[in-house]
């Protein structure tokens, strides 16, 4: 021990210090034992040095074991019984972890990976079981819209033959394929028409059945609206039947109105399938009706018959604002919320058109537009000349009155039409000298002079 303690000329600080660099050590021992400029460096005398401290060092530690080797001896003898004793103590600790590990994975792990199994198997059939039932409902609802359609052409036979065509099966078929849109456009998880378009049938449902349907309630709707005349002669049964016939019509294409444009804004909404029907049979008479008076203007004996023809259109156009009126918007059922619902309930079928339209009577807006359509046209009949327009000229105060005459004829409908609820429909109880003036003026201001 008294020569463990003897100073060592070895420098210990150094080479325990935390920062001590290997390379740096080796250059200072370099540059003690030569000059920097010499050239070749002398590199025996640190290397005699450090393989001396090496051997001391070495010597030392082979001196303190052998010193030393008894209580080492000891020490690892201790250390082996301690760990020993330490681990026959974790084995048994472990055995029972381990089979109480075991135990719970028989109790918890195995079971909850059955109970998961059956969870799976479970939310799968119940999965199944809805979108069956959502399929079978569709199905059911595609038979039935099948059985509807039949019954609008008379197709399908009972006992005594074919049956008479029934209009009234067009507003049933709108709300079977409403019903058949509100399962198939509920398609969020957890809705009921989740999942259904994967489904074969109800794509085929779709391809074969609603869609040939429904462009055939369209077309059935619009050739009504298109084909709508009251002749003057009509008696009161048929002109109910028309009615009947138009509100079908009307009802068909208010409800087959797509609704996907803002589905979750019911106030801006608007029947645009019935407002485009309406606007075309508007169209198409003042199409006619600008025609029918450009011929007549040109060919003067034919005015009287053209004055007729044109008369018979408004008292139509008149007709048809009758029955827009006097038809209640339906509620629907994929537009209306609560509110949206009872507003519906209140209003008319003429109130959307009139605000598409932007005026206030349908008869008002025919003669406007009538006007506005031929002053383009009597002015090319005045600006070619010759012989139409001279005689146009001389015989202007006769197409006044004639145009005045067409105006008020315009006004007065068939007295199968007039019924004692109407407000409005004699005319001596309706002012047409606004249309009249401006017909007149469309037509005589425009012959020059």
């Amino acid at each position: 021990m008294a020569a463990d303690e003897e100073p060592s000329y070895i420098d210990y600080d150094t080479f325990l210090d935390p920062n001590f660099n290997p390379r740096a050590f080796a250059n200072s021992l370099v540059l003690l034992t030569n000059n920097a400029n010499d050239l070749p460096l002398d590199l025996s005398t640190p290397l005699s040095r450090v393989l001396f401290d090496i051997q001391e060092i070495d010597s030392h530690i082979d001196l303190v074991t052998t010193r030393s080797a008894v209580p080492l001896l000891e020490y690892t003898a201790e250390q082996n019984a301690s760990s020993t004793r330490v681990v026959s103590e974790l084995d048994a600790h472990i055995k029972s972890l381990n089979d109480s590990y075991r135990q719970l994975e028989k109790e918890v792990v195995d079971k909850h990976a059955e109970a998961e199994e059956v969870r799976v198997v479970a939310s799968r059939l119940w999965e199944t079981l809805r979108l069956g039932r959502s399929v079978s409902r569709c199905l059911q609802l595609g038979r039935q819209l099948e059985v509807q359609h039949a019954e609008i052409s008379g197709s399908s036979s009972g006992a005594g033959g074919s049956r008479k065509d029934d209009h009234r099966a067009l507003v049933r078929c709108s709300h079977t394929i409403l019903s058949l849109r509100e399962i198939l456009e509920r398609n969020k998880p957890g809705e009921e028409g989740f999942g259904l378009e994967k489904v074969d049938a109800v794509r085929s449902l779709r391809e074969a059945v609603i869609g040939p349907i429904e462009r055939s309630l369209r077309e059935s709707s619009e050739r009504i609206i298109r084909e709508f005349n009251v002749p003057a002669t009509a008696t009161f049964a048929h002109v109910e039947e028309a009615k009947a016939r138009l509100v079908s019509a009307l009802v068909t294409l208010y409800l087959l109105s797509p609704t996907s444009a803002n589905p979750d804004k019911p106030d801006k909404w608007s029947p645009r399938l019935l407002l485009q029907a309406l606007e075309t049979y508007l169209r198409t008479s003042l199409q006619g009706s600008t025609s029918t008076l450009a011929r007549a203007l040109a060919q003067l004996p034919t005015l009287e018959r053209a004055v007729a023809d044109v008369s018979a259109k408004c008292q139509n156009i008149i007709a048809l604002e009758i029955v827009l009126d006097s038809t209640k918007a339906p509620v629907h059922p994929l537009v209306a919320s609560t509110a949206a619902g009872g507003e519906q309930k209140q209003q008319s079928l003429l109130r959307p058109l009139l605000a598409h339209l932007e005026t206030g009577s349908l008869a008002s807006y025919f003669w406007r537009s009538l006007a506005g359509s031929m002053t383009t046209r009597v002015q090319e009949i005045s600006n070619r000349g010759g012989a139409v327009a001279r005689t146009l000229k001389t015989n202007r105060a006769s197409v006044g009155e004639a145009i005045r005459e067409c105006v008020v004829r315009g006004g007065t409908l068939p007295s199968a039409l007039v019924s004692a609820k109407s407000k409005r429909r004699n005319p001596e109880d309706v002012k047409w000298d606004r249309e009249i003036a401006v017909m007149i003026g469309s037509v005589v201001n425009n012959l020059g002079r």
